[in-house]
């Protein structure tokens, strides 16, 4: 293996770890304030740093987006998977959400045939086959206990297919820490007007105050680990590829599984596992044929 792909195995591992580390402080939160509010504050904040840090290297021209509405979808769509995977994490297991959200790359796959205009391989065809009977071995307890609550992530996998799509046909509009502010700047005053039609809802579990400052102090944790996260798994890819990193992801499963365990006292059932280990072999089986192929990342997200 060459150099350059070790450190940048080591620099995508260690920024997928530092993802699920961020999804356990967010879950510590729940019941403390709204989980859209806490949403809305950690892309606020994040939108906030990241502005300033694009302002001090890029000035002004890094804040004019090539294609304004393109980069609105962007936000839009990173805000609904973010409403749904919060949403998900304060009422289910860290390692069942995580699991779930994994349906992210077969539905990238499969929604770029409508959306790009791209060919839908047969691999493609039998991955998803795969992986969704996987979400039913995960689901089937779960709807019984919570209801279509328990589908929150797979509507958090969604809007993720739908942003890898946009991110995709966006490519080169502006430099990566340009493209994450415009995320984040959209995403924060979406999810804040969802926070207060939630709290106008009546619902109890929606409502929120003036938040205490354990939950700004954590939710800046958050869009700090975040970034981060991001930046070392940017890294990653400049250095080993994106083909060459994308298995990597799966070590946020790990990572949510430990957590949720030493954490929250979550321990996964027989049923978890089994329907974590048909999606994650459906997204390898679908990145191997994408390799050999000569398709690369593009058919994995």
């Amino acid at each position: 293996m060459r150099q350059d792909d070790r450190s940048g195995l080591l620099f995508a591992l260690a920024g997928f770890a530092i993802l699920s580390l961020g999804d356990a402080v967010i879950k510590t939160m729940a019941g403390a304030w709204s989980p859209i509010a806490v949403a809305a504050l950690r892309f606020a904040i994040g939108a906030a740093g990241l502005s300033i840090l694009l302002a001090i290297r890029e000035g002004s021209a890094g804040f004019r987006p090539r294609r304004p509405l393109l980069q609105l979808g962007r936000g839009l769509f990173l805000a609904g998977a973010t409403l749904c995977f919060f949403s998900s994490i304060f009422v289910m297991p860290l390692a069942e959400a995580t699991a779930l959200v994994f349906l992210a790359p077969i539905l990238t796959s499969l929604l770029s045939g409508p959306v790009l205009g791209e060919t839908v391989r047969r691999a493609t065809w039998f991955a998803s086959l795969a992986a969704f009977a996987g979400v039913i071995v995960i689901l089937r307890p779960n709807l019984a206990q919570l209801g279509l609550v328990a589908l929150l992530p797979v509507g958090a996998a969604l809007f993720m297919a739908m942003l890898m799509i946009a991110n995709r046909a966006s490519a080169g509009d502006g430099s990566p820490l340009s493209m994450q502010v415009f995320m984040a700047a959209t995403a924060a005053p979406v999810l804040a007007v969802a926070a207060f039609i939630g709290r106008a809802s009546g619902a109890e579990a929606l409502d929120f105050g003036v938040p205490a400052f354990d939950v700004v102090l954590r939710c800046a944790i958050v869009a700090v680990t975040a970034s981060t996260a991001h930046w070392l798994i940017f890294h990653g890819t400049a250095r080993a590829g994106a083909s060459t990193i994308a298995p990597m992801t799966y070590v946020q499963l790990l990572v949510a599984s430990t957590l949720g365990w030493w954490w929250f006292g979550d321990r996964p059932d027989a049923g978890t596992w089994i329907g974590a280990a048909i999606i994650i072999a459906a997204g390898l089986y679908l990145w191997r044929d994408g390799r050999s192929r000569g398709v690369g990342a593009g058919s994995f997200r």
